[in-house]
């Protein structure tokens, strides 16, 4: 794999605000940063289109895919909900001259870090407390009662991750979270 460009990794629990970051920083050309799609083997959910939001694929080209050892990085989420970052996806950015920002799970996140050390920032967002995460999940009204519990459990446990990752960004504050993402990626990449 040519690997001339750099990986910026945001990774965070669900609340956090890692996407909003994410778009904010994509927003600025002068960083010239590209975002990488995920493959998943999941049906698409609302308004998602396949190459733009993900690469929807079946369970069984994403076991293919795995075989052929065509991904940096991938897991099974659920029994045979896999996601995962095609090594193709990653060189089509870099062939643009670019660099990759990922918003993607904290395990994703750490894998990638693992494989490119040297070439890898990563990013952990995490919220004020569970209870304003949990606040945020629940003013997004898109998820159920049942999941915002399951995603709750699941940032208590993706918490402990924090400390693995270059820097923790507070996002107390979304203004001041986006130019701090901002700063630390401008200064990365230069």
């Amino acid at each position: 794999m040519n690997t001339t460009g750099k990986l910026i990794v945001f990774s965070a629990p669900s609340g956090s605000g890692k996407t909003t970051i994410v778009r904010h920083l994509l927003q600025q050309p002068e960083l010239g940063l590209d975002f990488s799609i995920s493959a998943t083997s999941r049906e698409s959910r609302g308004t998602e289109e396949h190459g733009n939001d993900y690469y929807f694929i079946s369970a069984e080209e994403f076991q293919k895919h795995i075989k052929n050892d065509d991904f940096i990085e991938w897991e099974e989420v659920y029994t045979n909900n896999y996601y995962g970052t095609l090594k193709s996806e990653v060189e089509r950015i870099w062939k643009l001259g670019k660099h990759v920002i990922f918003d993607i799970d904290v395990v994703g996140g750490l894998n990638i870090k693992n494989k490119f050390p040297d070439q890898t920032l990563a990013i952990f967002v995490q919220p004020p407390s569970i209870d304003e995460m949990e606040r945020r999940l629940r003013g997004r009204q898109t998820d159920s009662e049942e999941k915002i519990k399951e995603r709750v459990a699941k940032a208590e446990k993706e918490l402990k991750f924090a400390k693995d990752f270059d820097v923790i960004l507070v996002n107390d504050n979304l203004e001041t979270a986006k130019e701090t993402a901002y700063k630390l990626v401008k200064n990365y990449i230069k």
